[in-house]
This record gives structure tokens, sequence and C-alpha cells, in this order.
């Protein structure tokens, strides 16, 4: 019996334990209750084109309309707000890689997020600088990426060929002038991507310009249909 014990997984394991909510402390209850992602990732009419909300019936905003991004569409579960930002940093910023799962899973409630992963032919996360995975130990778009389709992601396809400078307090325009030529398609395998539908994954889209640069890079190697997926949209100031 012992034996059996030890040999079972320890992830499955820990799934079996009584656990408490990040958010309003609940107990027993899943890693975010389902009472707090009611009440904090509500279901939002967002622009097909870059996630932002829009009011109801309309599918695109102003800025898509002039100017439409290289995505056909694009997903978000939540508005990036309290008290997303604090479990996020978690996340990426503390080594706690469990939430990609309970993040992952809030991601794939989104009406078209699991149409769009079942039609896709590849799952690929943003790529993060070398020198940002060194600090964090992991790229926490990967993890989304594995837990919403394992089978179809790609962690080498799509290529960070530089670092960039920081991006805060530049506009959407100076931050895509700030990462042309930035993102890149692996040579050798770009003939994966010829017509083929592509899912781009991140954690948090704050102007686009990072999505908007890496399926531009997508777009030029051949891939036919581009979908961004994010956990949090950040919103603009009111």
């Amino acid at each position: 019996m012992l034996s059996r014990w030890r040999r079972r997984p320890l992830t499955s394991l820990l799934a079996r334990l009584p656990s408490q909510c990040e958010v309003c402390r609940a107990w027993p209850s899943q890693r975010v209750c389902d009472a707090c992602v009611a009440r904090f990732a509500p279901p939002a009419a967002r622009c097909e084109g870059c996630a932002l909300p829009v009011p109801d019936g309309v599918m695109r905003c102003a800025e898509c309309l002039r100017e439409p991004p290289p995505l056909d569409a694009c997903l978000a579960a939540c508005s990036y707000a309290w008290p997303w930002p604090q479990c996020i940093a978690q996340f990426k910023f503390h080594g706690e890689a469990g939430w990609a799962g309970p993040l992952a899973t809030l991601m794939r409630s989104v009406p078209w997020v699991e149409p769009a992963l079942e039609r896709c032919d590849l799952v690929l996360p943003m790529p993060v600088a070398p020198a940002r995975l060194r600090e964090r130990g992991f790229n926490q778009a990967l993890e989304l990426a594995r837990r919403l389709a394992p089978a179809k992601t790609d962690a080498t396809l799509l290529l960070r060929t530089r670092e960039t400078p920081a991006q805060r307090g530049l506009s959407r325009a100076e931050r895509l002038r700030n990462l042309e030529g930035a993102f890149a398609v692996e040579p050798l395998r770009a003939g994966r991507l010829q017509g083929g539908r592509v899912v781009l994954v991140d954690d948090v889209m704050t102007s686009g310009a990072s999505l908007f640069s890496a399926a531009a890079a997508l777009r030029l190697a051949g891939a036919a249909h581009v979908t961004g997926i994010v956990f949090a949209r950040t919103d603009p100031p009111r």
C-alpha cells in the first residue's frame, strides 16, 4: 500500500487537497471560487480585433476599423483589474506556476475560445526575452498554452529575436515601432505555418503592440489565420 502511494504523481495528490479561494478566502474552494469568477470576470462585449470593451452589438472598435490589426480575432477572459493583477504577479514573478491551470480554465470559458483551439493547427506562446526567462524560470505564456491545448503547443516556432526597451509610457504606435523585428519564425520550420490557422497565447495584453507584432511575423511567414487569446486585457483609462 505504501509503495503504491509513493508512486502516485504529486500533482494528482495536490489536486485532491482542499484549497482556499485566493480572492475572498472562501474554504474549501478552487483557487478562485465561482462567486469571484462571476464577480470579477463577468462576460463582456469586446472588440473582435483587439479585445477592448465595446457596447453591446458592436463588433469592432473605431481604432480597429480605422487600422485593422494583423489578428483575425482577439479574445480575453477579463479586464486587467483587481484582483487579477495580484494573481498574475504571483504567477509570473513569484514562481507560482500552479496559477496556469485556473487561469487557463477561465480563458477556456470565454465564448469562441474552444472553437478557436479546436480549429487551429498550432498554439504558440508569446516568447519572452532570455533575461526575463532566466529571472522567472519559466515562460508564463507557454504554461498557459500547454494547459489550453498541449498537443498543439509549439514552444520553439515563434522566436523573440532581441531585447526591447521598456514599453511603459509609450503610445501604441511607439510600442509598435519599438517592437519592429523583435519576433520571427524559426526559418527551418516556417513551412509548418503555410496556410495554417494559429492561436497566439499570452497572459496580459496592454496596448496590443507585442501581440500585433508577433502576429505580423506569423503572417509574413505564411499563416492564413491568427487568433490571439489572453487572460487579461488592459482597458483604456476612463
